[in-house]
């Protein structure tokens, strides 16, 4: 399901837009600050974001220019701003559209579809990259790196942080981590998940020491810290 980010500090149109596109079929989060939306980019990944320019904190352009550096993801600009020159302006910086308030909830639709076909008639068909703070899982090289230094995962290792980086807020009992990952119900042998959460973590800790990934949520599972 295709995730969007909502950044509007106005309630009322935040929830709005979010009651729109679930409607319509998006899976959506919401942030009502620049700040919020810089923290939730840096936890997980996004197919798209709806980026309000006038935001408490930090501000829409500065929002797009840390977008920007850190991972490509398509931009549609909604602000209240209506002169041609900060349209353009967002644009250039990296936006890939621009949508004036008030708006037509049909002519946003259609703008999202538009970004999303551009967007993923330029990427490989087949490839799918994850992000999570400093971490990148690449899918289609079975690359994984944590600041571009690339950590060398065995076969269980990789399909495991995968799992969990798919959907980092969720807790992974290790009933579904095992039945994903060896593709068989759970025989009640917790050792092999242990090993191989503890060997994630020897080997993301010798880039990043001081940051902790993986979270053990205790009775329950596991999920990305």
């Amino acid at each position: 399901m295709t995730h969007i980010l909502i950044v509007e500090d106005d309630m009322l149109i935040n929830d709005m837009i979010r009651k729109l596109l679930i409607q319509n079929g998006y899976s959506t989060t919401t942030a009502y600050s620049g700040t919020e939306a810089v923290l939730l980019l840096k936890q997980q990944g996004f197919d798209l974001i709806l980026l309000d320019l006038m935001l408490p904190g930090l501000s829409g352009e500065l929002v797009l220019e840390k977008i920007k550096k850190s991972a490509d993801t398509p931009v549609i600009g909604v602000s209240a701003k209506v002169d041609t020159e900060s349209k353009v302006d967002f644009i250039r910086h990296g936006a890939d559209d621009y949508i004036t308030k008030p708006f037509n909830n049909k002519e946003m639709l259609v703008r999202i579809e538009a970004v999303l076909r551009r967007y993923q008639k330029g990427k490989p068909a087949s490839e799918e990259v994850l992000y999570f703070k400093d971490l990148t899982l690449n899918s289609t090289t079975l690359e994984v790196k944590i600041k571009n230094e690339q950590i060398f995962l065995t076969r269980y290792e990789f399909l495991i942080l995968r799992l969990l980086m798919t959907n980092p807020s969720r807790v992974y009992t290790k009933n579904i981590i095992y039945e994903n990952v060896w593709n068989e119900n759970f025989d009640g042998e917790e050792n092999a998940i242990n090993v191989h959460i503890s060997n994630l973590r020897k080997k993301i800790s010798k880039v990043i020491p001081n940051e902790t990934y993986i979270q053990t949520v205790w009775g329950l599972g596991f999920k990305m810290q």
